[in-house]
């Protein structure tokens, strides 16, 4: 839409705008040159319907809908327009200079103006150092931030009014912009787990995981050496600062080879690293230690030829750890049901064909059930009958994928 051709125009407002404020609305288009008015006459060729329309403006819209020869307007597209032409630094210079903070929180609380003006506005919202909800203003604020940014909101609108509405938002959000605008926000000193949740946050920007590393907080240091996007050069300040950090940053981090030898001393915990290339995956192997091999069985991401060298010298406990590995090549989960000994580590496997679970749960074995109740792989139809063995019930409830079906047929548990 282009508000260039209303301009010197009058255009008949029926209802409320929704995203500006009254006052704000009529400002903006005042400096376009564009008029409104609630009331009809000759000129009048534009008709914006607005949200809350009286009885009486419904109906009259409806006539002039009839009559025809006028053009009508959403107001959503129509502000949406509006909010588009709004000059960025125009409207920042406005606010700093006036200081009117209820003018700021009203943009802040528009849903039409664009994400990068957003980031900016709230940089300029000041908390009054008190907490996201402490007050009637910071809650506005942040309910309107949650509100903009999380997924679904339609389905939880309650999630924009409590603290855990902001850890479920970073939780969910793959936007460096939305991380690093969060960890600017001076209520943040008093949640030290949102600022764990930015230092493991695989998105968050270099910036941020800085300012987060000279604090120096224990907790948060811990969390930002399980980042497995880590910053090469934050890694190895925290590597420098031994344990704990420099085992967590060997388990997890994405590694290049620079990284991998500079972490040999570390071996044990390298060999869980899911980042393993095949050949860093067999330097590991060489070493034999019985810790390494017992890193390396439960890596899901390891290599098939990998996995054949380790099968002609495992142990009975490396070979129950690899058999439970989904990394397992389907041919060998097969042929390992013929050996009664892994069929634990099978009914654990998620990668085990469903017929193999089917089997498996069939032979009625405790220990094998209470794996499969856990197991996402296993068969619907036998989670369901597993539920109903007071053994197995909590199980069979907090397992995911049986959780997640229970959501998509929008039934509750059975009882």
């Amino acid at each position: 839409m282009n508000l260039d051709s209303y301009k010197d125009k009058t255009i008949l407002l029926l209802g409320k705008p929704r995203a500006f404020s009254q006052e704000e609305f009529d400002a903006q288009l005042a400096s376009r040159n564009i008029s409104v008015t609630k009331e009809l006459s000759d000129e009048i060729d534009t008709i914006l319907e607005g949200r809350m329309m009286t009885p009486y403006e419904q109906n009259l819209s409806d006539e002039l809908y009839e009559k025809g020869g006028f053009v009508f307007l959403e107001i959503d597209t129509f502000e949406a327009a509006l909010a588009k032409s709004i000059d960025d630094n125009v409207l920042l210079m406005s606010l700093k200079l006036s200081n009117d903070k209820e003018r700021l929180k009203s943009f802040l609380q528009n849903s039409t103006i664009s994400d990068e003006l957003f980031f900016k506005l709230l940089e300029m919202y000041k908390w009054s150092g008190e907490d996201f909800f402490e007050n009637d203003d910071n809650r506005d604020v942040t309910a309107a931030l949650i509100g903009r940014f999380y997924e679904n909101i339609e389905r939880n609108h309650n999630v924009q009014y409590a603290t855990t509405g902001l850890i479920h938002l970073l939780s969910q959000t793959q936007n460096p912009q939305l991380l690093e605008a969060v960890s600017k926000l001076e209520p943040l000193g008093y949640h030290p787990k949102i600022k764990v949740l930015l230092a493991q946050h695989p998105q968050s920007p270099k910036k941020v995981l800085k300012k987060l590393l000279r604090e120096a907080d224990e907790a948060v240091l811990e969390a930002m050496s399980s980042n497995a996007l880590l910053d090469k050069i934050i890694a190895k300040e925290l590597i420098a600062m031994g344990e704990p950090y420099v085992r967590q940053i060997a388990q997890n981090i994405t590694l290049d080879s620079e990284l991998f030898e500079e972490l040999q001393e570390w071996s044990t915990d390298l060999a869980h690293n899911s980042s393993l290339d095949e050949a860093m995956q067999r330097v590991l192997l060489e070493n034999k230690s019985e810790e390494v091999l017992h890193g390396l069985a439960q890596n899901e991401a390891l290599f098939g030829s990998v996995v054949e060298e380790m099968l002609e010298e495992a142990d009975s406990e490396i070979k129950a750890l690899l058999f439970k590995n989904p990394a397992m090549a389907e041919q060998k989960l097969r042929e390992a049901y013929a050996n009664k000994e892994l069929h634990y580590s099978l009914a654990q496997n998620s990668a085990t064909p469903p017929d193999i679970l089917e089997a498996l749960y069939s032979e009625g074995d405790e220990m094998v059930l209470a794996a499969l109740a856990a197991n996402e792989a296993t068969p619907v139809d036998i989670l369901y009958q597993l539920q109903l063995d007071s053994r197995f019930e909590r199980a069979v409830r907090t397992n995911a994928a049986f959780g997640k079906h229970i959501q998509s047929q929008n039934i509750g548990w059975l009882v």
